[in-house]
């Protein structure tokens, strides 16, 4: 009796897991494909107001102004707003470089953090559509008429665009992001042909500035401003097409640190928002967020429980022994692509190990962060400039 529990908890672990990574990419693509959701797209020129959210960015702000001055859109219909969160480096003095080309600067005094920046910055913006980007984010010049034309459908609310992470170096934390961020980019096409996008890039996504809705301080706004537009009947839809570059991070305790932010964050955003995983309530957008986001930050306990019960399994049976040591000889590529890491040695044998385990360590500390009701509200840049 037992050995059928254990056998049952290992086999459930191992079809929730499977359901996280293949399961549920497998269903929404065949939503997508079988009942696409379409967008009607049209030529328009809104007014458009790129707000570029930075602190401490002295040494990539003017690039970015410079690539943004390089957008191919009418000038007359762009405004160029830098938000500065209470920055104490020459990046205010570089952006006031730049009014005769008018650009605008927005000082938000007292380091107040991103989203607080962001929604007081949206106050003063005067476009219709409001393109939220970073200081070290590189656009392509056709981004706003790539982005732009899905505003023509009224449902529409919030366009994403693809981001592209560059790895000059070839790092192995760089390799495993990128490989990560392709697969979230197929999962991303699917849900929004299929529902609705449950979060954007948040170096690249255009708002519609009358349903922008001001959001806490410590909320991963890129996330929770597809929830907050679902709840006024506005979808969120991917425009892959319009692309967007940035650097990855290059050492594994940037990435951990950005991840582990994004992570509590949106802990927070599911709880403050918890009415929206039920089906009953927001159809399948709901299980968008259950098995994108909530299974997904659960994959470390599934993982320990199939170690766990494999072990156990292990001791009387060979073939649970093959699984057992299949499991193990997994987390030691992870540990040995650990090591060479921190010996700056480039692999590419154990990336996908390493990035796989560093996600789900990310995840661990991030909830006992939540759970200690720590918050994340101001940010400090991780990449370099270009």
């Amino acid at each position: 009796m037992a050995n059928n529990l254990i056998q049952g908890v290992f086999w459930g672990s191992l079809a929730v897991l499977f359901y996280v990574y293949a399961g549920y990419p497998l269903l929404v693509f065949a939503l997508s494909y079988l009942r696409p959701k379409k967008v009607r797209k049209a030529e328009i020129i809104p007014t458009v107001t790129i707000l570029i959210t930075a602190f401490n960015e002295e040494g990539s702000i003017a690039a970015k102004i410079e690539n943004t001055l390089k957008l191919d859109y009418p000038a007359e219909k762009i405004e160029i707003l830098v938000a500065s969160d209470g920055s104490t480096d020459r990046t205010d003095e570089i952006v006031k470089s730049f009014a005769s080309s008018g650009v605008k600067l927005f000082r938000q005094e007292g380091r107040v953090g991103k989203t607080v920046t962001q929604n007081n910055a949206v106050e003063q913006a005067t476009g219709e559509i409001i393109l939220f980007s970073d200081a070290t984010t590189h656009y392509s010049t056709d981004v706003l008429h790539k982005l732009l034309p899905a505003f023509a459908d009224e449902s529409v609310g919030c366009v994403a665009g693809r981001l592209i992470y560059t790895d000059p170096t070839e790092t192995n934390v760089g390799t495993g992001a990128r490989s990560y961020w392709n697969y979230e980019t197929l999962l991303k096409t699917a849900e929004s042909q299929s529902c609705s996008l449950i979060g954007a890039s948040g170096c690249l996504y255009a708002v519609r500035k009358a349903a922008y809705e001001p959001m806490y301080a410590a909320a991963c706004s890129d996330f929770l401003i597809c929830t907050l537009l679902y709840r006024k009947g506005l979808r969120s839809v991917f425009e892959p097409q319009a692309t967007c570059y940035e650097l990855t991070n290059e050492q594994a305790s940037d990435e951990m640190r950005m991840r582990v932010r994004v992570i509590s964050q949106t802990f927070t955003d599911l709880w403050q928002n918890r009415d929206m995983l039920n089906p009953l309530r927001s159809g399948f957008y709901a299980v968008e967020l259950i098995s994108h986001k909530l299974l997904r930050y659960c994959v470390p306990l599934l993982l320990l429980t199939a170690f766990v019960s494999n072990g156990l399994l292990a001791v009387s049976s060979p073939f649970f022994a093959v699984i057992f040591a299949l499991q193990a000889a997994f987390y030691l590529a992870a540990f040995f692509g650990w090591l060479l890491e921190l010996n700056g040695k480039r692999t590419t044998l154990f990336v996908l190990p390493l990035y796989f385990v560093l996600a789900n360590i990310a995840s661990v500390i991030a909830f006992f962060q939540f759970l200690r009701g720590e918050q994340y509200a101001a940010w400090e840049p991780i990449r370099e400039a270009r």
